[in-house]
């Protein structure tokens, strides 16, 4: 920050691990990124077991073009599964990560599929067709405000998308379900985060019933991740690169934060450790000021805050929070053989015939109709009516 203030240009060299590998040269420098000032320690992942766990299986991926599940990609095809099924209903997006993949020399064993997991005839071939032994499943609808009108497309695809490839999982004989969860499922505020609470609750639901057979379901929770879509990181370069203003909801906001490499890598970690019917949620540091976050990438991208680009504070949208919480009162804090995993259990029980009649409802009734119900089955979920 010293550097940038006094007008020098900053650049970073690549990691030794970059270097050795054969990825990069020596002479490809590239300037100094957000993701650079968290002060992370590398994560320690038991890479043996993970590699063992994906190692000449069939492993599926889902919402494969997204920020998260194309990492899952990356990671899984560097272990060299049996097989990859990307999957996600965006053919734009696939056509992205098979072109990558191919890149990667994993075109061997990827297989790009179209489809939407709430179409159950082309879900049922796709599970019946490849016989999948582990499932990671990363599509969701996950951008807060845009969901905070259109409920009932959140619920639709986060829930009963959810429960609908999990009862497919159990009963194709998967052995391992993992489901991509947030923190904003804890004490939500947001219809985002109360569909992916009850995305977890339909698992417990599942892993608890007969139908599950040998499957184990396990969820993991994390907080946001640098760069992925929709996230603030890529929204500031943007109104930056406009000459601003850069928008902030209020100077006080926080949020957890952590790279997708390093999301994805603890996520591995901890599909190795479930025994089904947890949810693990992955240490991510201390929580950071967006305020401070949209003051050093003005600054490092060379300009000064209020001078050359102005800094606005919009206020909070509908559903979002000043800051996030790691468990809710129901919830045990256990700890793991990883320190960075941590692991809680429920002691809630839920009743699978409210959820079921939650579906019937969906486009017949209105938007604030859709969250009191929403309320009555995740009872910690504080609701904006309009």
């Amino acid at each position: 920050m010293l550097a940038a203030q006094h007008k020098l240009k900053v650049e970073t060299v690549p990691s030794i691990e970059e270097l050795t590998s054969g990825r990069v040269r020596t002479s490809r420098l590239r300037p100094v990124e957000i993701e650079d000032l968290l002060g992370r320690e590398s994560v320690k992942l038991d890479s043996s077991l993970i590699k063992k766990f994906v190692e000449d299986r069939v492993v599926m991926v889902t919402g494969a073009g997204g920020s998260i599940g194309g990492e899952l990609c990356r990671q899984i095809g560097a272990l060299r599964p049996s097989r990859m099924l990307m999957v996600d209903q965006s053919e734009g997006s696939l056509f992205g990560i098979e072109q990558e993949m191919n890149e990667l020399g994993f075109e061997s064993f990827c297989v790009p599929l179209t489809a939407d997991i709430l179409d159950r005839n082309r879900m049922e071939y796709i599970f019946t067709r490849y016989r999948p032994n582990v499932v990671f499943h990363a599509a969701a609808h996950k951008h807060v405000y845009l969901m905070e009108r259109q409920p009932a497309e959140a619920i639709s695809n986060n829930v009963f998308g959810t429960r609908h490839l999990a009862r497919l999982s159990a009963a194709h004989g998967v052995s391992q379900f993992v489901l991509i969860s947030t923190d904003k499922a804890i004490n939500p505020t947001s219809v985002m985060g109360a569909t992916k609470r009850l995305a977890e609750i339909q698992l417990q639901i599942i892993h608890a019933g007969k139908e599950r057979a040998e499957t184990k379901f396990i969820a993991v929770r994390f907080g946001n991740v640098l760069g992925s879509s929709g996230s603030v990181i890529p929204i500031f370069r943007r109104q930056i690169a406009h000459g601003g203003p850069v928008t902030v909801t209020h100077p006080e906001v926080t949020r957890y934060f952590m790279t997708i490499p390093e999301a994805v890598g603890l996520v591995l970690q901890s599909a190795v450790m479930g025994q089904g019917g947890e949810i693990f949620v992955l240490d991510m540091g201390q929580p950071i000021k967006i305020v401070e976050l949209a003051r050093q990438m003005i600054e490092l991208s060379g300009f000064r805050v209020g001078e050359d680009i102005e800094l606005k504070f919009v206020g909070l949208k509908p559903g979002e929070k000043l800051f996030e919480e790691l468990q809710h009162h129901n919830e045990q804090h256990q700890q793991t053989a990883h320190p960075r995993i941590m692991r809680f259990v429920s002691k809630q029980s839920f009743d699978e015939s409210e959820i079921s009649g939650l579906e019937k409802q969906l486009y017949q009734r209105e938007t604030n109709e859709l969250k009191k119900l929403l309320q009555k089955l995740v009872p910690e979920y504080t609701p904006y009516l309009d």
